[in-house]
Protein backbone atom coordinates (compact mmCIF):
# COMPACT_ATOMS: atom_id res chain seq x y z
CA UNK A 1 0.00 0.00 0.00
CA UNK A 2 1.54 3.34 -0.56
CA UNK A 3 0.52 7.56 -0.02
CA UNK A 4 0.48 9.82 -2.70
CA UNK A 5 1.36 13.55 -1.92
CA UNK A 6 -0.35 16.22 -4.14
CA UNK A 7 1.11 19.70 -3.95
CA UNK A 8 -0.93 22.45 -5.23
CA UNK A 9 1.65 24.96 -7.02
CA UNK A 10 -0.81 26.57 -9.49
CA UNK A 11 -1.34 30.43 -8.20
CA UNK A 12 -0.37 33.42 -7.97
CA UNK A 13 0.99 36.22 -6.31
CA UNK A 14 -1.68 39.13 -6.90
CA UNK A 15 -2.49 39.06 -3.31
CA UNK A 16 1.12 39.63 -2.23
CA UNK A 17 1.82 41.94 -4.46
CA UNK A 18 4.22 39.83 -6.71
CA UNK A 19 4.70 39.08 -10.39
CA UNK A 20 5.26 35.81 -9.91
CA UNK A 21 3.38 32.56 -8.62
CA UNK A 22 4.54 32.68 -5.19
CA UNK A 23 5.53 29.09 -4.35
CA UNK A 24 8.64 30.14 -6.51
CA UNK A 25 9.53 33.46 -4.63
CA UNK A 26 12.96 33.12 -2.57
CA UNK A 27 12.52 32.46 1.22
CA UNK A 28 16.28 32.44 2.68
CA UNK A 29 17.96 31.81 -0.98
CA UNK A 30 15.04 28.85 -1.55
CA UNK A 31 12.00 28.51 -3.65
CA UNK A 32 9.15 28.76 -1.17
CA UNK A 33 7.88 25.02 -2.76
CA UNK A 34 11.06 23.79 -1.75
CA UNK A 35 10.61 23.32 1.79
CA UNK A 36 7.62 21.50 1.64
CA UNK A 37 8.79 19.59 -1.33
CA UNK A 38 12.10 18.70 0.78
CA UNK A 39 9.89 17.16 3.76
CA UNK A 40 7.88 15.09 1.89
CA UNK A 41 11.10 13.26 -0.16
CA UNK A 42 12.62 12.77 3.21
CA UNK A 43 9.84 11.42 5.36
CA UNK A 44 8.92 7.06 4.83
CA UNK A 45 5.30 7.95 4.98
CA UNK A 46 5.16 9.54 1.37
CA UNK A 47 5.84 6.98 -2.08
CA UNK A 48 4.78 9.48 -4.51
CA UNK A 49 4.89 13.10 -5.01
CA UNK A 50 2.49 14.77 -7.76
CA UNK A 51 3.39 18.88 -8.41
CA UNK A 52 0.24 20.18 -10.06
CA UNK A 53 1.16 23.74 -11.81
CA UNK A 54 0.11 26.15 -14.37
CA UNK A 55 1.25 25.36 -17.35
CA UNK A 56 3.45 28.63 -17.88
CA UNK A 57 5.23 27.26 -14.41
CA UNK A 58 5.96 23.57 -15.83
CA UNK A 59 9.29 24.25 -16.81
CA UNK A 60 10.35 25.98 -13.38
CA UNK A 61 8.58 22.97 -11.80
CA UNK A 62 10.97 20.52 -13.63
CA UNK A 63 13.86 22.20 -12.49
CA UNK A 64 13.32 22.88 -9.17
CA UNK A 65 12.73 18.91 -8.82
CA UNK A 66 16.10 18.29 -10.20
CA UNK A 67 18.25 20.84 -8.60
CA UNK A 68 16.71 19.75 -5.33
CA UNK A 69 17.76 16.18 -6.11
CA UNK A 70 14.21 14.86 -5.40
CA UNK A 71 14.48 11.08 -4.86
CA UNK A 72 10.70 10.45 -4.46
CA UNK A 73 9.08 9.27 -7.61
CA UNK A 74 7.61 12.99 -8.81
CA UNK A 75 5.19 14.04 -11.61
CA UNK A 76 4.40 17.04 -12.87
CA UNK A 77 0.70 17.38 -13.76
CA UNK A 78 -1.27 21.06 -15.36
CA UNK A 79 -3.61 22.16 -12.93
CA UNK A 80 -6.85 23.78 -13.46
CA UNK A 81 -8.80 27.00 -13.55
CA UNK A 82 -9.65 26.81 -9.75
CA UNK A 83 -7.84 24.89 -7.01
CA UNK A 84 -10.85 22.01 -6.82
CA UNK A 85 -9.69 21.90 -10.52
CA UNK A 86 -6.57 21.50 -9.99
CA UNK A 87 -6.87 18.59 -7.01
CA UNK A 88 -9.39 16.78 -9.39
CA UNK A 89 -6.49 16.98 -12.18
CA UNK A 90 -3.57 15.82 -9.17
CA UNK A 91 -6.46 12.81 -8.08
CA UNK A 92 -7.09 12.11 -12.26
CA UNK A 93 -3.41 11.11 -12.47
CA UNK A 94 -3.35 9.10 -10.03
CA UNK A 95 -6.53 7.38 -10.86
CA UNK A 96 -5.76 3.79 -12.45
CA UNK A 97 -3.44 3.25 -9.16
CA UNK A 98 -5.90 4.68 -7.18
CA UNK A 99 -8.61 2.25 -9.13
CA UNK A 100 -6.07 -0.81 -8.80
CA UNK A 101 -5.13 -0.87 -4.95
CA UNK A 102 -1.95 0.42 -5.30
CA UNK A 103 -2.05 3.84 -3.63
CA UNK A 104 -4.18 3.59 -0.28
CA UNK A 105 -3.92 7.17 1.05
CA UNK A 106 -3.82 10.65 -0.04
CA UNK A 107 -2.78 13.56 0.84
CA UNK A 108 -3.51 17.33 -0.17
CA UNK A 109 -0.91 19.97 0.36
CA UNK A 110 -0.57 23.67 -0.35
CA UNK A 111 2.84 24.58 -1.64
CA UNK A 112 2.32 27.98 -0.56
CA UNK A 113 2.70 26.47 3.03
CA UNK A 114 6.28 25.91 2.61
CA UNK A 115 7.09 24.75 6.95
CA UNK A 116 5.16 22.00 7.36
CA UNK A 117 6.64 19.36 9.70
CA UNK A 118 7.78 15.75 9.02
CA UNK A 119 5.44 15.18 12.25
CA UNK A 120 2.33 17.29 11.34
CA UNK A 121 2.45 15.21 7.48
CA UNK A 122 3.18 11.74 8.96
CA UNK A 123 0.46 12.34 12.24
CA UNK A 124 -2.34 13.15 9.47
CA UNK A 125 -1.01 9.90 7.45
CA UNK A 126 -1.30 7.98 9.96
CA UNK A 127 -4.77 9.20 11.66
CA UNK A 128 -6.44 9.32 7.60
CA UNK A 129 -4.56 5.58 7.44
CA UNK A 130 -6.77 4.72 10.38
CA UNK A 131 -10.35 6.63 10.27
CA UNK A 132 -10.84 7.45 6.75
CA UNK A 133 -9.62 11.12 6.74
CA UNK A 134 -7.57 13.39 8.78
CA UNK A 135 -7.15 17.24 8.61
CA UNK A 136 -4.64 19.59 11.01
CA UNK A 137 -6.20 22.33 12.89
CA UNK A 138 -5.69 24.48 15.87
CA UNK A 139 -7.69 27.08 18.27
CA UNK A 140 -7.46 30.61 17.00
CA UNK A 141 -5.34 32.53 19.02
CA UNK A 142 -7.11 35.42 18.36
CA UNK A 143 -11.23 36.22 19.28
CA UNK A 144 -13.87 35.39 16.39
CA UNK A 145 -17.21 36.64 16.26
CA UNK A 146 -20.52 36.42 14.19
CA UNK A 147 -23.50 38.90 13.83
CA UNK A 148 -26.73 38.05 15.17
CA UNK A 149 -29.56 40.90 13.97
CA UNK A 150 -26.43 43.25 14.02
CA UNK A 151 -25.23 42.30 16.69
CA UNK A 152 -21.67 40.85 17.73
CA UNK A 153 -21.81 37.46 19.37
CA UNK A 154 -18.33 35.98 20.39
CA UNK A 155 -18.14 31.91 19.16
CA UNK A 156 -16.97 29.96 21.58
CA UNK A 157 -13.09 28.95 20.55
CA UNK A 158 -13.25 25.24 22.40
CA UNK A 159 -15.74 24.10 19.02
CA UNK A 160 -13.23 26.09 16.52
CA UNK A 161 -10.20 25.39 14.51
CA UNK A 162 -8.51 27.18 12.37
CA UNK A 163 -7.85 24.32 9.28
CA UNK A 164 -4.31 23.98 7.65
CA UNK A 165 -2.98 21.24 5.00
CA UNK A 166 -1.53 18.88 4.19
CA UNK A 167 -4.93 17.23 4.27
CA UNK A 168 -5.34 13.15 3.91
CA UNK A 169 -8.03 10.93 2.75
CA UNK A 170 -8.37 7.07 1.72
CA UNK A 171 -7.42 7.45 -1.70
CA UNK A 172 -10.12 5.39 -3.51
CA UNK A 173 -13.41 7.34 -1.50
CA UNK A 174 -11.55 10.83 -2.07
CA UNK A 175 -11.18 9.84 -5.46
CA UNK A 176 -15.10 9.24 -6.02
CA UNK A 177 -15.97 12.41 -4.72
CA UNK A 178 -14.12 14.73 -6.66
CA UNK A 179 -15.81 13.10 -9.13
CA UNK A 180 -19.05 13.65 -7.83
CA UNK A 181 -18.36 17.10 -7.19
CA UNK A 182 -17.65 17.93 -10.67
CA UNK A 183 -20.52 16.51 -12.22
CA UNK A 184 -22.10 18.82 -9.70
CA UNK A 185 -20.25 21.61 -10.64
CA UNK A 186 -19.11 21.94 -6.94
CA UNK A 187 -16.28 24.41 -5.91
CA UNK A 188 -15.36 23.57 -2.07
CA UNK A 189 -12.74 25.74 -0.23
CA UNK A 190 -9.98 22.73 0.51
CA UNK A 191 -10.51 18.98 0.54
CA UNK A 192 -12.04 18.37 3.33
CA UNK A 193 -15.15 20.18 2.38
CA UNK A 194 -15.68 18.16 -0.42
CA UNK A 195 -15.14 14.79 1.15
CA UNK A 196 -17.68 16.23 3.94
CA UNK A 197 -20.11 16.82 1.04
CA UNK A 198 -19.17 13.97 -1.72
CA UNK A 199 -18.41 11.12 0.79
CA UNK A 200 -18.99 9.30 3.88
CA UNK A 201 -15.67 9.60 5.48
CA UNK A 202 -15.26 10.35 8.82
CA UNK A 203 -12.67 13.31 8.85
CA UNK A 204 -10.83 13.74 11.85
CA UNK A 205 -8.78 17.09 13.37
CA UNK A 206 -5.36 16.23 14.58
CA UNK A 207 -2.99 18.71 16.36
CA UNK A 208 -2.16 21.42 13.69
CA UNK A 209 1.03 23.59 13.91
CA UNK A 210 0.64 27.41 14.28
CA UNK A 211 4.42 27.70 12.23
CA UNK A 212 2.56 25.71 8.62
CA UNK A 213 1.43 29.31 7.72
CA UNK A 214 -0.18 29.94 4.42
CA UNK A 215 1.34 32.47 2.40
CA UNK A 216 -1.41 34.67 1.14
CA UNK A 217 0.02 38.78 1.70
CA UNK A 218 3.03 40.50 1.69
CA UNK A 219 3.60 40.57 5.12
CA UNK A 220 3.34 36.74 5.41
CA UNK A 221 6.61 37.33 3.16
CA UNK A 222 8.58 38.42 6.38
CA UNK A 223 7.35 36.20 8.63
CA UNK A 224 8.35 33.27 6.21
CA UNK A 225 11.91 34.73 6.14
CA UNK A 226 12.17 34.46 10.47
CA UNK A 227 10.21 30.87 10.05
CA UNK A 228 12.76 29.52 7.41
CA UNK A 229 15.71 30.41 9.34
CA UNK A 230 13.69 28.43 12.65
CA UNK A 231 13.57 25.73 10.07
CA UNK A 232 16.84 25.20 8.29
CA UNK A 233 17.89 25.86 11.65
CA UNK A 234 16.70 23.16 13.32
CA UNK A 235 17.42 20.48 9.86
CA UNK A 236 21.13 22.18 10.86
CA UNK A 237 21.66 23.82 7.59
CA UNK A 238 21.22 27.12 9.28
Amino acid sequence: MMTAAIVLAGGSGSRARIDINKVYLPIRGRPMLAYSLDTMDKSDAVDVIVLVVREVDREQAELLVQQNEVGTPTMIVGGGRTRQASEYEGLTALAGRIESGEIDCVVIHDGARPFMSAKLLERVIARARRDGGAIPGYVPEEPLYETQDGLIVSLAEGDLRKVQTPQGFHALPLLQAYRRAKRAGFEGVDTAETVERFSDLPIRVVAGDPRNIKVTYVEDIFVAEDLAYDWQRDRGDA
